[in-house]
């Protein structure tokens, strides 16, 4: 029981509990009211009937922690209770889980979350600057293949080791953590500005360089690095880390260190919205295809048309294939975009034939690389033409040269899969890739589709014309056709 009167605090009475952990004493002396007298003189000044807070006794790892209730006395006098209740044990437990749900149990270090509270807590002081701190994320490339062959302790290993080394190259407060799989989060201070960040960097790649003894295997490990400046415009500590992780993508691309951008940021973001966009149109079989002719230049007459896809946005803008086919294939749409053109080109050959009869017209069909990777074309195609009625023979399909040379193998019984139902083989956009004689004679192609950009302008270049003559005289000689 305390006493408050005129603003001086006594000790009137104290059990013996509070002896044995000597908060006890006589008046005003008694420890107790040292530690927490001037929140019993704001109670008494104020007119709740009671007051709950934790208080922290003792500043050592032994400190303990209490409970406080203050209560009014009964009698209407000056006096309040004051309850202590040992909360230690609870508060221990709770800061040992929430140790733990921060950080990474492989190898020690502050977790994804336990990385963004300690970066909240930077953005959040007054005092610093943003412009003197940033996050760079290392992530490792091909670790899976580590995993894969070698195994997840191989992996473990690898991953405490790279902690170890990564850690040797930073300075006195710098924060390392583990936010990912193979992915690492430095949170760094700029004291000569952000050519620290480069300094940093080019540390951590040479350290890394130096290969990894992995039981009886020499592993080298590469890495990409990207970087996010504090100075760089955002809402939270997570929108830091997220765009230093897309200039580490960028890193992956380019293989240098990549600062963030904040214009490539924009574009990515686009790119994600048209990539919905056109998922949505593929669902709703929104698309079109615009039949482009092929002409005979010996006669003159119409031989095949080729299909092309267009889309026209919910907005009614046309959206270039340009813009929307590297969309498609980087986001694996273009398996059932083309699908849908193999099926929609077969019909659209048929229905022409129904309502003008067989002129003996071709279809062109472009099929790209990933969907031969993964998906069957043979099987695909065999449905397309029995469900349309039309012949083999009156259907091309386009390769790229990469497709080709992907996996030449399965390629090649994809190939031969397709010459059996009679299928037209023809390489696209030829002289831009990789291919070479050998794969010219060994896959069973029909004919070669000359790039544009052989016979744009062709009659006021020499070298073009060269090389057109050299393409046709080639073809020639292995039994083919040639477009361009």
């Amino acid at each position: 029981m305390i006493e408050h009167d005129a603003g001086v605090l006594t000790a009137v009475e104290m059990n013996r509990p509070l002896r044995v952990l000597g908060l006890a004493g006589e008046g005003d002396a008694a420890p107790l009211l040292r530690q927490i007298g001037a929140r019993v003189s704001a109670f008494a000044a104020s007119d709740a009937a009671s007051n709950d807070f934790i208080w922290q006794y003792g500043d050592s790892v032994d400190c303990r922690h209490y409970q406080v209730h203050l209560a009014r006395s009964t009698r209407g006098d000056n006096r309040c209770l004051v309850t202590l209740i040992d909360c230690t044990g609870e508060r221990r437990t709770e800061q040992n889980l929430r140790r733990e749900m921060l950080t990474d149990a492989l190898s020690g270090l502050p977790n994804r979350e336990g990385f963004v509270e300690t970066l909240e807590t930077l953005i959040a002081e007054p005092s610093v600057d943003n412009e003197r701190y940033a996050v760079m994320i290392v992530n490792l490339d091909r670790f899976n293949r580590v995993n894969a062959c070698l195994g997840s302790l191989a992996g473990d290993e690898l991953l405490i080791t790279v902690a170890r080394r990564i850690r040797g190259a930073l300075r006195g407060g710098d924060v390392l953590a583990r936010i990912g799989g193979d992915e690492f989060a430095i949170m760094l201070t700029l004291d000569q500005g952000r050519q620290d960040a480069d300094h940093l960097a080019k540390r951590v790649l040479t350290t890394l360089s130096t290969p990894f003894r992995l039981s009886d295997f020499e592993i080298r490990v590469s890495c990409s690095i990207g970087v996010a400046f504090g100075g760089d415009p955002v809402d939270d500590a997570e929108d830091l880390v997220r765009h230093a992780q897309f200039a580490t993508k960028r890193s992956k691309v380019s293989g240098e260190v990549e600062a963030y951008q904040p214009q490539a940021f924009d574009r990515a973001r686009a790119e994600f919205g048209l990539e919905t966009a056109l998922r949505r149109a593929i669902d709703a079989q929104s698309l079109t295809l615009a039949y482009q002719p092929i002409v005979d230049l010996a006669s003159g007459r119409i031989v095949a048309f080729e299909a092309l896809a267009r889309w026209r946005s919910d907005g009614g803008s046309d959206v270039g294939p340009g813009a929307f086919i590297p969309v498609a294939e980087e986001s694996g749409l273009i398996v059932p975009l083309g699908r849908w053109a193999l099926r929609e080109a077969v019909a659209t050959l048929a229905a022409w034939d129904a309502r003008g009869g067989d002129r003996s017209v071709k279809m062109a069909v472009n099929v790209s690389a990933i969907q031969l990777q993964r998906d069957n074309v043979p099987q695909l195609v065999k449905q397309a033409l029995e469900a349309s009625g039309i012949a083999g023979h009156r259907l091309t399909l386009e390769l790229t040269e990469s497709a080709l040379i992907a996996d030449p193998d399965r390629i090649a019984q994809i190939m031969q899969a397709l010459k059996a139902l009679d299928v037209t083989l023809a390489m696209d956009d030829f002289g831009t890739g990789y291919s070479n004689l050998a794969n010219l004679q060994k896959l069973p192609i029909d004919v070669l589709k000359m790039d544009r950009s052989f016979v744009t302008g062709m009659l006021a270049d020499r070298d073009k014309i060269a090389i057109t003559r050299a393409i046709l005289s080639l073809a020639q000689a292995l039994g083919m056709k040639t477009t361009a």
